[in-house]
């Protein structure tokens, strides 16, 4: 099985070698190559990769940043010239700003500009929101109406207040109105990649400060059908946690319904296989309505306690007296995000916010 460390191949390696030695003729491509196998290299994890690599490349350029940027940029200028894009591994691009550029603001404000259309820069400039909160502010503004969509995308990916796997940034999660005109500027953006981001963004304000995102779905509503999307991404967070205002809003209030036939099929489930179940749900009013399904899965945390994370099924209009039978699956895959304990564990159906029928099932080592 290919782990996602192995991205590190000798092949590429190799060509980051010749793109580098192409504008430098200084680098010494196999002494590089050398210097990156080392013993320990089978040993290290991605990330400690993306950082020996890092290490490794910055002793074969120029020692000062300014000289050492340039040569980033004529390898991404070549790159991009090519027509390539980049995959995960080329994230040392971005690393090695973070790491050596910080105190040079304006030099990697620009590199990041330039790099984040062949590799995105949304963890990279995290430190430089911490250090530098107003000039990065004033910088995803104007990032926000540039040319280029990845551009665009990193002004609102990057400034997100709860982007998962990077650096906090606390001010923002306190108060994040100094990001609402970056959104504000991208809401009617013609870039599917860059609404999405928008609408992630807006979902994260929506975990500390749901009056914010109330009043940016009232105020962008009905705009185009784009916005109409942004506005549902983003308040998905609210939906699960049947905020009053947002089932209202989606019409998923006061919904006249049956849940019958819980039927956990796989009561026994072993770790790395699946729960399987199926359920009825039932218009009984007498007009047709919305209903979100969603299910409740109490998941055994380390201290013994379950915790509760929802999972949606579908959303859709049903017709008076109209009956579905609904079938899932869920998966106890070993997976990095998650650690799974043996023990009873519950699952829940929800039908518009509401926690209906409620069954165990027991979560084996087997």
């Amino acid at each position: 099985m290919s782990l996602i460390k192995d991205i590190y191949s000798h092949r590429f390696y190799q060509d980051i070698a010749d793109q580098f030695h192409q504008v430098y003729s200084s680098f010494d491509k196999q002494k590089f190559i050398t210097r990156i196998f080392t013993d320990t290299f089978k040993d290290l994890e991605w990330k400690q990769r993306t950082k020996h690599t890092t290490a490794v490349l910055h002793t074969f350029m120029p020692s000062e940043f300014p000289e050492a940027v340039q040569i980033i940029h004529k390898v991404i200028h070549n790159l991009l010239a090519s027509n390539r894009t980049g995959g995960l591994e080329h994230v040392i691009f971005p690393d090695y700003i973070e790491t050596y550029g910080l105190p040079h603001f304006d030099l990697s404000i620009e590199a990041f500009e330039l790099v984040t259309q062949f590799i995105t820069c949304e963890f990279a400039v995290r430190p430089f929101i911490l250090k530098y909160p107003e000039q990065m502010i004033q910088t995803f503004e104007k990032w926000s109406t540039h040319p280029h969509e990845q551009v665009r995308r990193l002004s609102s990916e990057g400034s997100r207040p709860r982007l998962p796997w990077a650096m906090a940034i606390p001010f923002l999660k306190k108060d994040p109105t100094a990001i609402l005109p970056i959104l504000e500027n991208l809401k009617t953006d013609p870039s599917e990649t860059v609404r999405r981001s928008v609408a992630n963004s807006i979902n994260d304000i929506a975990k500390d400060h749901p009056d914010i995102v109330i009043a940016i779905v009232n105020k962008w509503k009905n705009i185009s059908p784009h916005t109409d999307a942004i506005i549902k991404h983003g308040s998905r967070t609210l939906l699960k946690q049947a905020h009053p205002q947002i089932l209202k809003y989606y019409g998923l209030e006061g919904a006249h319904f049956d849940v019958t036939d819980l039927d956990i099929k796989t009561p026994l489930v072993s770790i790395g296989d699946s729960l399987a179940f199926s359920f009825w749900v039932t218009n009984t009013s007498s007009h047709t309505q919305s209903l979100r399904l969603e299910y409740g899965l109490y998941y055994m945390k380390s201290n013994g306690l379950l915790a509760r994370k929802v999972f949606k099924i579908s959303e859709r209009t049903y017709q008076s007296g109209e009956s579905n039978n609904i079938e899932r699956r869920q998966s106890f895959k070993v997976i990095t995000t998650r650690k799974f304990y043996s023990g009873s564990h519950k699952i829940s159906i929800i039908v518009n916010g509401e926690e209906t029928l409620i069954g165990d099932f027991e979560l084996t080592n087997d």
